[in-house]
This record gives structure tokens, C-alpha cells and sequence, in this order.
């Protein structure tokens, strides 16, 4: 591999990396918040703290900014879907 094919290869990988080692930061964040559980309404940060992971992955790991307009539509759509059946869960989970 040349000098040049390196610095290619790390040009590419610096947006996965950095998108992970945000993921995992967040991750650690929010179990530190479910832990501790510093005040009453922490779950409104978490939830903030998910929505941010969910937009990483998004923008940075599927690289939406950078698809076609009904790319973007259906996994919108997908992610919504995905929202829509952890709410059907955690209502069926919240009410028994």
C-alpha cells in the first residue's frame, strides 16, 4: 500500500471512528444517567441524549445529506416504523 493509498484509507475512516467513539460516549452517558439517577426527570435527558445517537447514525453512518431525496424519505419512514413498534412494546411491557 502506497503513502498515498494510507492517507486515503485513514481520509475515509475518520467520519466511522469518530461516529463510534461518539455512539459509545452517548451510549456510556446514558447508562451512567439510568444508573445514577441524579433527579426526578432524567429521563427527558436521556431521551435527548437517544434522539442524538439516533441522528448520528443518520447523518454520519448512513450518510443521508449525501443520498437521493427518497432515500432519505424511507429511511424516515424506517425510523419511524422502528419508533412506532418500540412504543407498541413498551406499552404492552408498561401496562401488565
Amino acid at each position: 500500500m502506497t503513502a498515498d493509498e494510507k492517507h486515503e484509507l485513514r481520509r475515509r475512516m475518520r467520519p466511522p471512528a469518530f461516529a463510534t467513539l461518539a455512539l459509545m460516549l452517548l451510549l456510556a452517558v446514558n447508562v451512567t444517567l439510568g444508573i445514577l439517577v441524579p433527579f426526578r426527570h432524567v429521563w427527558i435527558v436521556e431521551t435527548l441524549v437517544v434522539i442524538a445517537m439516533i441522528l448520528t447514525v443518520l447523518l454520519v453512518s448512513m450518510e443521508l445529506p449525501r443520498e437521493p431525496p427518497v432515500i432519505r424519505f424511507f429511511a424516515g419512514i424506517g425510523f419511524c416504523w422502528v419508533g412506532f413498534l418500540v412504543a407498541m412494546t413498551l406499552v404492552d411491557y408498561l401496562t401488565r
